[in-house]
């Protein structure tokens, strides 16, 4: 059984008709699940109430500054607004963003449990979400605080954070490469959004490493830099727990990029973490092509099972 984390509350982060991560992302993916073969090795999970997440908060402020978390709220409480010109939030937004880290604290604690994988279905997604800002869709840094929870447990002294979005989590980098016990990889498009993520961004203790490919790469040019650079770095490492911003924008149908991967290449990518660890907790980021998304989360999630 692979657990899934997922509520229908998740759909009430309203970002507008025309708007790209919208709650379709979700239903599609969800209703390809249903649907899949191995649907009955799909176990379903609702993600713990914020009000039930004492730490939740304290996490939080470790990655984000009181006064963002403060605007964020007071945005949302006015019925609504906009952080920048791509991300807005709605009357709901601010909720649904706290339950979305209480779903991916749940994926640590349901990975670290069993030893096996699980995949956090959330929106709204958080590698690009900084410190004192949200940007790029992103509310809050859902990865790097997981990453952040997870070194509070019991033998969990190393946490790596693979990033296969088509764009650089610049959010999630700039809040973890101070720390030694978190490592930062980045497969992405360079250049692309948010224009950071150069090879030469190595982190204050060399726990960074990105990985940027120009625009129109396929998984012939992917392939190889995974298995002489990411990999080498992951498994050098040695996390205890490694998560992964599973963002599927790289597809060639994505409308937001310019990359030729696959659906079946994420299947791929899968079992080279699979390598390293079993200990996987894959949380959603991109990925705007409802089909070649629900798809690439199939071909993830069939080669953990």
């Amino acid at each position: 059984m692979l657990p899934v984390i997922y509520s229908d509350e998740f759909l009430n982060h309203k970002t507008g008709n025309y708007h790209p991560e919208k709650p379709e992302r979700l239903t599609a993916i969800v209703t390809a699940l249903k649907e899949a073969a191995f649907a009955e090795k799909i176990a379903w999970h609702a993600p713990t109430s914020v009000a039930d997440k004492p730490l939740l908060m304290s996490l939080l402020l470790q990655a984000h500054s009181p006064a963002y978390v403060k605007k964020l709220g007071e945005i949302a409480a006015s019925g609504g607004g906009y952080l920048d010109g791509d991300t807005p939030v709605s009357a709901n937004s601010y909720d649904v963003a706290l339950l979305a880290v209480s779903a991916w604290l749940d994926g640590v604690d349901v990975v670290l449990a069993t030893e096996n994988p699980a995949f956090v279905l959330a929106r709204p997604p958080g590698h690009h979400a900084e410190s004192n800002a949200g940007m790029g869709f992103c509310l809050f840094s859902n990865a790097a605080i997981a990453a952040f929870y997870a070194l509070q447990q019991p033998d969990i002294k190393r946490v790596a954070i693979l990033d296969w979005d088509v764009h650089h989590g610049n959010g999630t980098q700039a809040i973890v490469e101070t720390h030694p016990q978190i490592a930062y990889c980045s497969l992405h498009q360079y250049p692309c959004y948010p224009g950071t993520g150069r090879a030469s961004e190595r982190g204050y203790h060399n726990n960074v490493l990105n990985v940027p490919l120009p625009p129109g790469s396929d998984i012939t040019a992917y392939r190889p830099l995974v298995e002489s650079k990411i990999f080498p770095f992951l498994q050098n490492f040695q996390p205890d727990l490694l998560i992964v911003s599973a963002g599927y924008d790289a597809n060639a149908a994505d409308p937001l990029a310019s990359m030729n991967l696959l659906p079946e290449d994420y299947g791929l990518f899968t079992d080279y973490c699979l390598g390293i660890t079993r200990k996987i907790l894959f949380g959603l980021e991109g990925g705007y092509d409802f089909l070649t998304l629900s798809q690439s989360v199939l071909a993830t999630i069939e080669r953990c099972l």
